[in-house]
């Protein structure tokens, strides 16, 4: 009998169960039990199953979990590019743009052409190199007359230092015109024109440039990640933050894929807005399985702690009235005991009181034996 049978029919089987079964003075060997435990046929927490009945009617029993065992904090998460792996490309002076080479998604190396730009800035910086050069070229001459006319006695020491003197400045002058225009990226071919370059290898992920576009210094042209890493940014509260450090580990789950991470960054502060704690870890994306932007679930391994924690599966939690309770196994069947809750965490709840954690619990289809508890309480009451 499958397991979805079984869910839909317990509370049928195991009333048939009862009506069949329901000897109240038992077997000798099940009363003995029963007197050990304290329970008696009257409990009205009690609810009295064989072996049998309870395989048939598909509950499963199994121990609580015991902390200060190392937990788990899980919570939403969303795929973002590493900080360090993302670089805004830009042109340093304003200009038209006249060469576009790459688009959304291509690759790209450190040092490739994106784009070309047309200036005026540019032509006078190249016009600046190219007389910085002539003026260079004209002092070297200089210097090496002044040198032969010294040594021929001819030109006193002083002019020889004057022109030695006027050659190094030409030289530096040279030197910072050409380091003005590597600033700006320099190259492009004609005079009035330079390139920009990528700063990292990586991949296009945004595109705001326009061919024909007239843009100006530092304006965005493209934005350039490498996706071999990225980034998962979660916000923690600030009790759970408290037990997080660098380097601790995260299981990353969206769908079919699971992968370890690691925290890389816990916030000192505060968000103003949301009042919670930062997080980040990093990813490894080499087989870029993880998109920027999409949510994730997030399990941020926490070390064991000092207090004894004990934890159900949510489903083994009942409301009876407005109170939550458990149903403990017994020698005769199950008794619902009474239990205060804490945080829920993921698919598990904590009960910090009414359990020991030594107990063995309905953790599966416990709904049904709740329907039997309340069918007794209405016999009870007629």
């Amino acid at each position: 009998m499958n397991r979805m049978f079984l869910r839909g029919c317990a509370p049928m089987l195991l009333a048939a169960a009862l009506v069949n079964c329901g000897n109240p003075t038992g077997s000798g060997e099940e009363k003995h039990a029963a007197d050990e435990t304290g329970e008696h046929a009257d409990d009205a927490n009690a609810v009295t199953l064989s072996t049998q009945q309870i395989a048939d009617a598909g509950i499963e029993v199994t121990r609580p979990t015991v902390g200060g065992a190392a937990g788990a904090i899980e919570i939403p998460a969303t795929i973002e590019g590493d900080p360090e792996g993302v670089q805004v490309v830009s042109a340093s002076i304003g200009g038209r743009l006249v060469a576009l080479t790459r688009n959304l998604g291509q690759s790209v190396r450190r040092g490739d052409t994106v784009a070309i730009v047309e200036s005026r800035e540019a032509a006078s910086l190249k016009a600046e190199i190219e007389a910085a050069r002539a003026r260079a070229a004209l002092a070297q001459s200089n210097l090496r007359r002044e040198q032969r006319l010294f040594a021929e006695r001819v030109s006193p020491e002083q002019d020889l230092v004057a022109a030695r003197t006027a050659a190094t400045e030409a030289t530096i002058a040279l030197r910072l015109a050409q380091q003005q225009l590597s600033a700006t990226g320099g190259g492009g071919g004609a005079l009035n024109r330079i390139t920009v370059r990528s700063p990292i290898s990586g991949q296009v992920i945004a595109r705001s440039a326009i061919l024909g576009q007239q843009v100006s210094a530092d304006a965005e042209l493209f934005r350039v990640a490498n996706l071999s890493r990225v980034s998962i940014t979660t916000s923690l509260l600030p009790a759970d933050a408290g037990r997080v450090r660098p380097g601790a580990r995260v299981e990353v789950v969206a769908g079919d894929r699971r992968q370890e991470a690691r925290v890389s960054f816990v916030s000192p502060i505060l968000d103003e807005t949301t009042r919670l704690v930062p997080v980040i870890a990093t990813i490894d994306n080499g087989k870029e399985q993880w998109r920027i932007g999409e949510t994730v679930t997030a399990s941020i391994l926490v070390p064991a702690g000092t207090n004894r924690t004990v934890a159900v599966p949510s489903a083994a939690v009942q409301m009876i009235g407005d109170k939550p309770f458990v149903f403990v196994r017994t020698a005769t069947g199950f008794r619902a005991t009474p239990v205060t809750l804490g945080r829920t965490n993921g698919g598990s709840i904590t009960v910090t009181s009414g359990l020991s954690g030594e107990e063995q619990i309905a953790s599966t289809n416990s709904f049904t034996l709740k329907a039997e508890l309340g069918k007794g309480a209405a016999g009870h009451e007629d």
